[in-house]
């Protein structure tokens, strides 16, 4: 059943919370995703039948939670995580980010270690503001961002196209993590499809070199997409999951 936390910012984020034995599990979505998505409810599933905590909500300007996504930016979809898994979680949790939530995921292990037993990242996307748009943007579209503070970009995803604002490439350069040492003391597992036209193996390559920790691995799979949802791709998430809890025992 979905409830709704107020943020210190005046935020309503849309929640859904199972009670069970910890470490927690805490979904954390992808850029324009919710909590509804296929592998949100896939690991809830999971968490249930295993008599495990579990989290997902959505970010503001998603899903059912308060806010225009045009207004949002990395900084202020990181706060929403952060009070969220705050408020709502006991003890340290197991995160699992897809995509920018892989990015979030790390500003959280990176601001709040002591609440981060495990990272489990899928297709993670993190600087991708900077890396992948900003730094993939012709020079006309740089022009179009910084004069009319916005531009329209073609997405695969849906018929509308994404608009991305001025603010969100310029915010997005205060919370990058791939420009100073990453320390990721706890197990991190790193899910990565070959065939994903959104966030290319050379990213995940690069972050798996940048980080430094203890237990880290990165597991390719070869054709899978951006999406990482097809029944062995969600098998190998679940797996990973179980995987990081039994290495926190």
């Amino acid at each position: 059943m979905t409830d709704f936390l107020e943020t210190k910012e005046g935020r309503r984020i849309a929640y859904d919370r199972t009670t069970g034995r910890g470490p927690g599990v805490v979904f954390l979505g992808g850029f324009r995703s919710d909590k509804e998505g296929t592998k949100a409810l896939a690991l809830e599933a999971w968490a249930q039948a295993a008599g495990r905590a579990f989290l997902r909500f959505d970010y503001s300007g998603h899903g059912q939670s308060s806010g225009d996504f045009l207004d949002g930016a990395i900084g202020d979809w990181f706060a929403d995580a952060r009070a969220a898994i705050l408020a709502l979680t006991e003890g340290p949790q197991v995160l699992v980010g897809s995509s920018m939530g892989g990015w979030i995921s790390l500003l959280m292990a990176r601001e709040h270690p002591e609440k981060v037993a495990g990272l489990v990242t899928v297709a993670a996307a993190p600087d991708f503001t900077e890396d992948g748009m900003w730094g993939g943007f012709s020079e006309e579209q740089r022009r179009a961002l910084m004069v009319e503070g916005q531009v329209a970009l073609p997405s695969d995803y849906s018929d509308e196209p994404y608009i991305i604002t001025r603010r969100l490439i310029e915010e997005g350069r205060l919370r990058l993590v791939l420009r100073s040492p990453l320390s990721l003391p706890m197990p991190v597992r790193m899910l990565q499809g070959t065939a994903d036209a959104d966030v290319p193996v050379s990213v995940a390559l690069r972050l798996l070199d940048h980080a430094e920790g203890p237990d880290m691995r990165l597991t390719l799979v070869k054709g899978a997409d951006h999406r990482f949802s097809t029944p062995d791709c969600l098998k190998l998430i679940e797996l990973s999951v179980a995987k990081v809890l039994q290495r926190t025992l």
